[in-house]
């Protein structure tokens, strides 16, 4: 895409609203979509905002098959970036969606998406808000297994979200058991799954805010933790890369590579600066890319690692 098309976007801003508030209602806000006067702004979070951004912090990015950009802002909802325009979406069923945490396309090209306003999915045409017996969850976290099951990690725990299923009936608790970690520094609460990830051998893993990695393996659960060679017990990200290995950003240790028996731990190395790493990526040419909180990003290739900040 050329990069004077995506700048010029950026000068063409809507708002989008609409619909009733009714779980699982779906309505098209690109069609009710319109310039924004200066009045009504997209709300500006006093933490992020600086004049003259259409966005101060942004957590996720992702290209559908239909060739659509979509940005997942930290307070501001989505913007879709689609035939030379940017469009925001701020609000399903009147509601607010806040925080994009996860965005993933499934093979009938339907774009998921965690928030904080629950879990949507873009068709296409409409968005569709999924509820738990009407109440929203928050979430932060989304993948998908082979079966097509959207597995999401939240406030409160883990689920499992079977899109075929009867309305209030799609979203189901998956406990996981905690293991004993001495002085938890939880970030958001105890509960929190902070990230999910399904390896190629249909393994799950999930990251939690305080007590380690966890793996399930389809019979049981293993844990791992500070205990067991990770940096931090508060995770933010998992990727597994090419060669299966898993690649863990945290909170307050920096990024960890695991290949299954070993952590390697490069932020304590001296290799990586910056202790709260997220966004990582796998490039086609194989090459690892994340970012660290103030100390920019950082490409790793042939054990070399290149910072760009």
């Amino acid at each position: 895409m050329p990069r004077p098309a995506i700048v010029s976007a950026l000068l063409l801003v809507s708002a989008c609203s609409g619909g009733k508030p009714e779980a699982e209602r779906s309505f098209d806000p690109l069609a009710q979509a319109h310039p924004q006067p200066p009045d009504t702004t997209p709300y500006q979070d006093p933490l992020f905002y600086i004049e003259g951004q259409l966005c101060q912090h942004l957590r996720r990015i992702h290209q559908d098959s239909r060739g659509d950009l979509w940005f997942g802002t930290n307070v501001y909802g989505l913007m879709r970036y689609h035939n030379d325009s940017l469009v925001y979406v701020e609000e399903v069923d009147g509601q607010r969606i806040g925080r994009i945490t996860g965005i993933l396309e499934d093979e009938a090209g339907n774009v998921w998406f965690a928030s904080y306003g629950g879990l949507l999915k873009w068709d296409g045409h409409t968005f569709t808000r999924h509820t738990r017996e009407g109440e929203v969850l928050e979430l932060w976290c989304l993948a998908m297994d082979r079966e097509g099951t959207i597995w999401v990690g939240a406030t409160d725990g883990a689920y499992r979200f079977d899109p075929s299923a009867a309305y209030g009936n799609a979203f189901k608790p998956f406990p996981i058991p905690k293991v004993a970690v001495p002085d938890t520094t939880s970030v958001y609460g105890r509960d929190r799954i902070t990230a999910v990830r399904v390896a190629r051998n249909g393994d799950l893993w999930f990251g939690t805010d305080g007590f380690g990695l966890c793996r399930y393996d389809g019979e049981g659960f293993t844990h791992y933790t500070m205990a067991e060679g990770l940096c931090d017990n508060v995770v933010n990200e998992l990727m597994e890369d090419a060669a299966g290995d898993l690649w863990i950003g945290t909170y307050y240790g920096g990024v960890s590579r695991f290949d299954g028996s070993t952590f390697v731990n490069y932020t304590q190395q001296g290799r990586v600066q910056g202790v709260e790493v997220g966004a990582l990526y796998q490039a086609p040419d194989g090459a690892i890319w994340f970012a660290a909180e103030n100390h920019g990003v950082y490409r790793f290739a042939n054990d070399v690692f290149t910072h760009f900040g």
